[in-house]
């Protein structure tokens, strides 16, 4: 018994894989791939909106502020270098980074009534983008229905 369990070994030494085993291996690792590879590209629209999100979100909040503090005009947003300024005057204050491909839309009305919005051509909802305004907060879509 034991010197046939030894044969076998010594018989299995020079034996690979078959071209069978081969294929089906390749098979499996070609379905995991078809169906990774699209949800790896949702997850990266799903990063440009949270990134689109987060802007408008920080630009509605400094808005905010911006009319507890003061009663004068509509303040305007400009982009420079990466970087996005409320502008009022001489009062320039540095808000933060801008999301690449986001495209800024001024606020629109007074202190009692505003709107800013992000849009990225990147994301899931390029479409309709991302609003922040004075009576709804943050919500999807545009500053055209505030």
């Amino acid at each position: 018994m034991i010197a046939r369990v030894q044969n076998r070994l010594r018989e299995d030494k020079d034996q690979g894989f078959t071209l069978i085993e081969l294929l089906v291996v390749m098979i499996i690792i070609g379905i995991l791939a078809a169906i990774a590879i699209p949800l790896f590209l949702t997850q990266r629209e799903k990063a440009q909106d949270s990134a689109a999100k987060a802007d408008v979100s920080t630009l509605g909040k400094e808005l905010a502020t911006y009319y507890v503090d003061n009663t004068g005009a509509v303040p305007t947003i400009n982009v420079t270098g990466g970087m996005y300024y409320l502008e009022n005057g001489a009062s320039d204050k540095t808000i933060g980074n801008v999301s690449d491909n986001v495209t800024l839309i001024a606020p629109v009305g007074n202190a009692s009534k505003w709107c800013v919005g992000t849009k990225n051509p990147e994301g899931d909802v390029a479409v309709t983008g991302y609003q922040y305004s004075s009576s709804g907060g943050l919500a999807e879509g545009d500053c055209t229905t505030y």
